[in-house]
């Protein structure tokens, strides 16, 4: 067993809930029969990919790498439209695996697409241990008392990843934040990044809250482990005490991240949903498979006026690009008739 020198390693921002900066851990080679998702693990970088690739920290910064630098992240799933899948299920006996996300999600990539760069190439060197047992994210839950969340919510969906959401949402936080009122950022599912709920904190959201804060890489899980996991997630959220929650739920309903799950959980609780869409017709079949009739079509689709036109006459919605501020009157208008609150 290897032991514990804290400057020999990257962390990335998966390893932001744990200690494993500050205390120290070993490192064991374990049988493929041994790993799960959530395991934290040690691998070297052999391909530092593109140039532009970095990794994403627990403070959120990005580092770029030079490669045969040992890189310490967590096992999980991605299964992104527009960029990468891959899952650590697929990864062989000789242990080579890719950086999935910046976060640190490691795994064999399965796909990618054609427009992305060549990804990171690790190799597994061994699973964080201490006293004999693996680390894993699970092993730094939030300990609090479950508390039934009744926080007002206003929800950001989308018909893809990259859609708009996170900017969306940014801009709603920062309506709320300038009226006084104390706002909670909750990111329910997605791929490990700390960037899109940081970006809440960044506008003056009071505090911020994701799926990695309750142990999860991703939120592709079995159905039955996220159910509780979200149940812990909207716990934290509830003891903020917030008067409005500001809630993604990462990549699209119809994505295997539980997002169907993800909406169920908050049931009554939505009072304004905002829908991210690339275009019209996203729109319209997101709409017919979830019945969903978002208060506000937002996104890359309302770009231009030909893509507002197109969302109002297909689907009868009100759609609206939020980043043009000659719409932030009637943004506020229904933020406030929807929530209640006045702004």
């Amino acid at each position: 067993m290897e032991r514990y020198n804290p400057s020999y390693y990257i962390f990335t921002s998966l390893t932001r809930i744990s200690d494993m900066e500050e205390k120290e851990f070993g490192l064991e080679v374990l049988d493929r029969s041994e790993w799960a998702t959530g395991d934290y693990v040690v691998c070297r970088i052999t391909d530092p990919g593109g140039t532009s690739l970095q990794l994403e920290l627990p403070n959120g910064r990005m580092r770029g790498v030079i490669g045969d630098e040992y890189v310490v992240g967590a096992l999980g799933e991605r299964f992104a439209t527009l960029e990468a899948t891959g899952t650590w299920k697929k990864v062989g006996t000789d242990g080579k695996m890719s950086i999935l996300t910046g976060g640190g999600i490691f795994g064999k990539l399965t796909s990618k697409s054609a427009f992305m760069p060549n990804m990171m190439q690790i190799k597994y060197t061994g699973h964080a241990v201490r006293k004999g047992r693996k680390i894993t994210m699970d092993n730094f839950l939030p300990e609090v008392a479950y508390k039934e969340f009744q926080t007002p919510v206003v929800l950001f969906i989308g018909t893809s990843m990259s859609a708009g959401k996170t900017t969306s949402a940014r801009i709603v936080t920062n309506i709320f934040k300038s009226s006084n009122y104390k706002v909670v950022g909750v990111k329910l599912t997605g791929a490990g990044r700390y960037k899109d709920i940081l970006a809440l904190k960044d506008v003056g959201a009071d505090a911020v809250f994701d799926f990695v804060d309750v142990g999860l890489p991703s939120s592709i899980c079995p159905r039955e482990v996220f159910q509780e996991k979200i149940k812990r997630l909207l716990s934290l959220a509830a003891h903020q005490y917030a008067d409005i929650a500001i809630v993604e739920v990462g990549a699209s309903p119809m994505e295997p991240y539980n997002g169907d799950l993800a909406v169920e959980a908050l049931g009554e609780n939505i009072k304004c949903t905002i829908l991210s869409a690339t275009d019209p017709y996203s729109v319209y079949g997101l709409m017919k498979a979830f019945k969903v009739v978002p208060d506000i079509v937002s996104g890359i689709t309302t770009n231009t006026l030909a893509g507002i036109k197109m969302v109002r006459d297909l689907c009868g919605v009100q759609a609206m690009n939020l980043i043009d501020s000659r719409t932030n009157a009637k943004l506020r208008e229904i933020l406030r008739e929807k929530t209640g609150l006045a702004l």
